[in-house]
């Protein structure tokens, strides 16, 4: 990868992202996510090549600045969560693109998406507390976030939020589910027994 079109085709290829040329100058093009409008990717040319601006993990920083003398520093961004790649023919395709989908993927990361993550990766036969979901989605303070991401469920056919309780053992209200004893029955067509609205969570946690 060495020119602006292969660049801006890839940066396209994500899902829900547009293109944008923000500055009134040619050469600088952005690639943003629809919603949050924010950029993971940054195209534009500096001393004779195409370069790329990328988000990047700080784990991963310096692993890619070591690795190849054309990844740098983020040219005018943040420094220490931005890279820039030269686009001078010494890097891989492969690594281009999988430092561009990192980028995507860190700016495309929300709460919400990682709480839906971590209820998938509740196994049948099992639950989990909204407590123990915070702490899977990567934060254990963030429980009631956890209620109100479930709440507004979008995929209840693949994100099993019924096999979600309170710290008690406690199912959800009525009204969620699509009403009273809705949940009791999908958590035991899943192998989990539920006694006077309660699971027992020493043999059903996780």
């Amino acid at each position: 990868m060495k020119t602006r079109e292969e660049a801006l085709k890839f940066g396209l290829s994500f899902k829900s992202v547009y293109e944008e040329k923000p500055f009134h100058d040619p050469n600088w093009q952005l690639i943003r996510v629809k919603g949050s409008k924010k950029a993971f990717l940054w195209i534009y040319e500096r001393n004779g090549y195409i370069n790329l601006n990328v988000k990047t993990d700080p784990e991963w920083r310096d692993f890619w600045r070591s690795a190849y003398e054309s990844v740098t520093a983020g040219y005018h961004q943040n420094k220490e969560h931005w890279n820039t790649i030269i686009l001078d023919g010494s890097i891989p395709d492969k690594d281009i693109k999988r430092m561009i989908a990192e980028s995507y993927d860190l700016i495309t990361d929300s709460p919400t998406k990682r709480i839906y993550e971590a209820v998938k990766r509740i196994p049948k036969g099992h639950v989990a507390t909204y407590g123990k979901v915070a702490e899977m989605a990567g934060n254990p303070k963030m429980s009631r976030a956890v209620g109100n991401a479930l709440h507004k469920n979008p995929d209840p056919e693949h994100i099993p939020c019924f096999r979600v309780v309170n710290s008690k053992g406690e199912l959800a209200g009525a009204f969620a589910f699509g009403g009273g004893g809705a949940q009791a029955k999908l958590l035991e067509a899943d192998g989990v027994e539920v006694v006077n609205g309660k699971v027992d969570l020493k043999k059903y946690g996780i």
